[in-house]
Parts: C-alpha cells; structure tokens; sequence
C-alpha cells in the first residue's frame, strides 16, 4: 500500500488518549516558547486585528443611526465620520492580518526547521537495529509528512482557534451591548447547529476513513502493478489487472463519493440554521424597532432599538455563530496533528546507541589482528543466532564465511563492527576489547563492501571518494582500474565528474558494485569486509576484480561472505556456518578433502 495513504488513514484511526494529547500539545507549546518573541508579536496583532473587525459593524451602525430614517434630517458630518472610521478599521485589520500571516510563517518555519533537524539528528544517533525493525518508508514519512501535519494545524488550527475565540466573545459582548433580548434566539439555534455538526462529523469521519483506505488499496496495487510491467507483458496478463484494477477503481470512486458527498451536506444545513437564526433576528429586530418608534421613552430600556442596531446585532451574530459552527472541524484536525507529533515525537525519544564507556581507549595503528573467544548472540533473547563461536584471524589473512541462508554470516559481522552487542563472549582488534574501545575509532579500521550497493547523489569521483577524504584524482583513478571501472567512467560525457541520481539509478547494477569496490579499494582501512561485494557482476568480471582485490588485500585482515564458492577458493580458512555453529573449518583443499557439508554445498554449484 502506498505510504502515504497509509499514513493518512492511520491518522484518523489511531487511538490517543486524553493525557497524551495534553502531554503532545505541552511538547508542541515547548518549541513555540523558545520564539517568545514571535508568538507574543502575534498574539497582539492578531487581538488588535480582531478587535478593529469587532469595532466596524458597531460604527456601521451608528452611521445608519445618523442618516435619521423617517426624520428627512442627515447628519453628513456623522455620517461621513463613521463610515471613514468603519473603513479604516477593516484597512487596519487587513493589513494585520498580512502582517499575522507573515509573523506566523516565520514562527512555523523555525518550529518545524528545529523539529526536522531534531528528527534527523536523532536519527543518525540510533543503532542499526532501529532501521533493521523499521520500514524506510515509514521513517521518511515522519520527517516529511508527520511534520507537515504539525506544521499545518500550528499555522492554521491554532491561529484559528485563538481568533475564534476572541471574535466570538468580543460578538457576544458586542451584541449584548446592543439588545440583551435578541441573544435568546441564539438560545436554540447555536445548540442546534453544534450538535448537527457533532453529529455530522461522527457519521462521515468513517467514511473518509473508508475512502483513505480504498484510495491507499488503489495506490498501492498501481505501485505493485507497474513495478512488476515486464512481468505482466512477459505472461500476457494485462485484461486481468485491468479487470482488477477497474473494480479498485470503482471501489474508491464510490468510497470518494460517500464520504463527499455527506461532507458537502454539512456546509449548507449549518448556513441554513444560520441564516434561520438571522432570519428571526431580523424578524424580533423589526418587531422591536416598530415598538420603539411607536411607543418611544414608555417602550422598557430592554426592547428599544435602533435600525443601526439591528444591522450592527445582524453583523456580528455572523461573526458569533461562523466560529461555532467550524469548531468540531477543528477539533479533529488537531487531534490528527497531536496523533502525527506524537509518532514524530516518537522517534525523538528514541534511545540512542549505546554511549562509549567512559575509560574507552582510541584504536589506532591497527594491524587487524581479530580475536573472537566463545561468542554466544541472538537478535531477540529467544533466539540465538551464534551459539559459541571462537576464531582467531592474524594479521592479513583472509577469512570466508559461508553456510546456507539464516546460518548467521552477516551476523558476524554486525557484531565486528559493533551494530549489536553480543550477549556473552568476547571480541578483541590487535588484543584490545571492542566494548572498551571507542565506537568511532573501531569502525574507522573497517571498510565494507555489500551486497546491497549505497551511492549518493554527487558526481562518481565524490562517490569514490567517499571514505578517504581528500583523496587525489590519482588514487580514485588508481582504485577505478584496479575495480575495473575506469574504462566505463571515462567512456561517460562527464567521466568523473558524471552525477549519479540517487542510488545510483541511471547506472546498472553492475557498475554500481564496481564503483562502492574502488571506493573501499581506495580506503586505508586495514580490515576488509566483503558481503557478496561481486553478487551483481558477471562470472568474467568477477575473477578480475579477484586478482586485483588480491594484490590489494595484502597487509589487509579480510572476512569475505560468499553464496558463489569459487570466489573464495584462495582463503586461508573458511568457517562453514549452519544453525548458528561452525561445523567445519579449515582451507578449501582441507574442506573438500573432508567431503562434508562445504564439500556437498560446492560440488552442488559446480556439479557436471
């Protein structure tokens, strides 16, 4: 399913408490008090904004007042006061507003730069086993999307809310003022209209939920869809998946329908319940303006109005009832802001990898003497991956670890590098305790090769040069050859200079792994980890990239994990895993010799 979409309709449906609510916004409120300054600055204009939009229908009003309907006198003068004044009170407010907008762009930015960064940097401070139990997909959507969604409810939401607020109460005070006796109709037709709202939005936020989920289906079996083309071509089944396709489709149409169209009756019931309760405003307004010009002085103080009045009570129930009537959508916006802080916050929170401890020593000068004594480890404590291994690799040797799949080959290296802690045992470089020893330094003395090839998006010299910096035009070119990947670079437009796209997509696969060999050719580093480095080029390639890595192995502590046996044939020793144990160990001439389990695992391969 599309990761987006997925996110969307995880929004609306998970759970969150009250106090996790209350604890997020906290967290939220913590990063707008470091920009006291501009939270402030928009407090006041935002009131004083709000406060001269409240002030113009009230001299509206009094300039209704100074025409003197049914008296033939009007006082110009008055008149022209009061509309100049009204104008220049909805100026002023405008030109706030802009001024609001601006200041609160300028504050979401800083919140949301701090929280990305925050993000971020938290994330290159966790262990590799946090990305090993969670989806990429899943990481980056936080960082951009979770984000976007604070993002938009601090910037919008909460402004709203807070003008809400004081234009609600500023319309209520206001319309006192004017005549007590016309709030009554507000009595019923607010109540009316936030509970058809309430319930409104109870019924259709299932089905947007509903229509997340089938757009998500719909997007997620196109991605599936087009990623597999050339195996739909190559099996003729382009009617099935359009048949298949067709019937998502119509899914989420209809799903989109529902919940729009249920959405749409929301707008007009509530205008209509509004202009319901104008309607009787108007209605009792006129009814008490005939009174008071009818009866005057002898009418109670409560019933006597203006036509003004009526006009300024019209303009800011308006004003009282808009807010009202947006608050429930509101209120789940934010909810879906607080449910997307919190997976934000989530990562934030996150412990980081396990700090050095606090006598560890700097490795250097490593020879690449590497010692592994009765090792036991396992991913989850049920488990255990390496029951008890022991080995001792001197210095410059070259150790191939093989076994079937789930043996426990990467894992060794996992625990080398320290990407995890190994349970019980022990691992020394040239005598010193990895676990003594700081992080940084100990991967310093390894380079490693993957199956899985990293490039960047920067030129190919910028890739190469990747673990050794300022490394000359003349190495790079040096380690290029003897990757057997000059060639290729210089037949490019650019040579060196060429920028890969990211990961490398507008190379082949082939070539990429070649590239990430030169860069660890070109690194210092005195041991050399290879994990099925040569898996993506071709048989020939293969054994040239062997004899150049041999003669640049030297003086070099190798562990070489290898599927295809005949890469490792000049090894000094090969570990044979399987479940977890060395079964066999020794050379491959001694190995085969044994006719064991490596003997049947090579013979296999290369059966006549």
């Amino acid at each position: 399913m599309n990761n987006q979409m997925r996110k969307i309709r995880s929004y609306a449906e998970a759970p969150q408490t009250k106090g996790a609510r209350l604890e997020v916004i906290k967290r939220i409120g913590g990063y707008m008090f470091k920009q006291k300054f501009l939270v402030i600055s928009a407090l006041v204009v935002m009131l004083t904004s709000n406060l001269l939009a409240l002030a113009a229908p009230l001299l509206s009003g009094k300039a209704i007042d100074a025409i003197g309907l049914g008296t033939g006198k009007v006082d110009f003068t008055t008149v022209w006061v009061f509309c100049s004044l009204m104008a220049a009170c909805y100026v002023l407010s405008a030109a706030l507003s802009y001024l609001l907008a601006f200041i609160m762009t300028t504050l979401i930015k800083r919140i949301v730069y701090t929280m990305r960064k925050q993000v971020f940097d938290r994330l290159t401070e966790l262990p590799v086993s946090y990305f090993d139990s969670h989806a990429t997909g899943d990481i980056i959507s936080h960082i951009s999307y979770d984000i976007d969604v604070v993002n938009t409810s601090v910037s919008h939401d909460l402004l709203q809310i807070m003008s809400s607020i004081v234009t609600v109460v500023g319309s209520l005070v206001m319309m006192i003022i004017i005549s007590p006796i016309l709030i009554t109709v507000f009595v019923f037709t607010v109540p009316i209209s936030i509970l058809f709202a309430k319930w409104k939005t109870a019924k259709t936020r299932p089905l947007f939920r509903a229509r997340s989920a089938k757009l998500g289906e719909l997007n997620g079996y196109a991605e599936e869809m087009l990623s597999g083309h050339k195996t739909i071509k190559a099996y003729n089944r382009e009617e099935e998946i359009i048949s298949r396709f067709d019937r998502k489709n119509g899914d989420a149409v209809n799903a989109y329908y529902n919940a729009e169209y249920q959405s749409a009756m929301m707008g007009p019931m509530v205008n209509a319940i509004n202009n319901l309760s104008i309607s009787l405003v108007t209605m009792l307004g006129g009814i008490f303006l005939m009174l008071t010009i009818k009866m005057g002085s002898a009418l109670p103080y409560l019933f006597r109005i203006g036509l003004g009045d009526i006009s300024a009570f019209v303009q800011y129930s308006r004003k009282f009832s808009g807010p009202i009537n947006e608050f429930a959508n509101i209120l789940h916006e934010i909810q879906s802001a607080c449910a997307a802080a919190e997976r934000v916050f989530r990562i934030i929170d996150e412990p980081t990898e396990k700090p050095d401890e606090e006598n560890a020593a700097e490795l250097s000068d490593v020879k690449g003497e590497v010692d592994i004594k009765n090792v036991k480890f396992g991913y989850v404590p049920e488990k255990t991956v390496i029951k008890n291994l022991s080995l001792s690799v001197p210095k410059g040797h070259t150790v191939a670890i093989v076994g079937p799949t789930g043996a426990g080959k990467t894992t060794i290296i996992n625990l080398l590098m320290r990407f995890y802690d190994i349970d019980s045992g022990d691992i020394r470089i040239d005598g010193n305790d990895i676990y003594f020893t700081k992080r940084d330094s100990l991967r310093r003395a390894y380079t490693m090769v993957l199956q899985e090839t990293w490039l960047f998006c920067g030129t190919i010299f910028e890739n190469i040069t990747y673990g050794k910096e300022n490394a000359t035009m003349e190495e790079v070119i040096k380690a290029a050859k003897a990757a057997k990947i000059h060639s290729y670079i210089k037949s490019l437009p650019d040579g060196y200079d060429t920028v890969l796209s990211d990961d490398g997509v507008n190379i082949s696969k082939g070539q990429k792994q070649l590239i990430t060999i030169a860069r660890a050719m070109l690194a210092d580093s005195p041991i050399l980890i290879l994990d099925e480095a040569t898996s993506n080029v071709d048989s020939r390639t293969e054994i040239k990239i062997q004899e150049a890595m041999h003669s640049l192995m030297k003086n070099r502590t190798c562990f070489v994990i290898a599927h295809r046996l005949s890469t490792i044939q000049n090894a000094d020793v090969i570990l044979v895993f399987k479940d977890g144990n060395v079964i066999e160990q020794g050379n491959h001439a001694e190995l085969m010799q044994k006719g064991g389990f490596y003997a049947s695992l090579y013979n296999s391969q290369f059966a006549k």
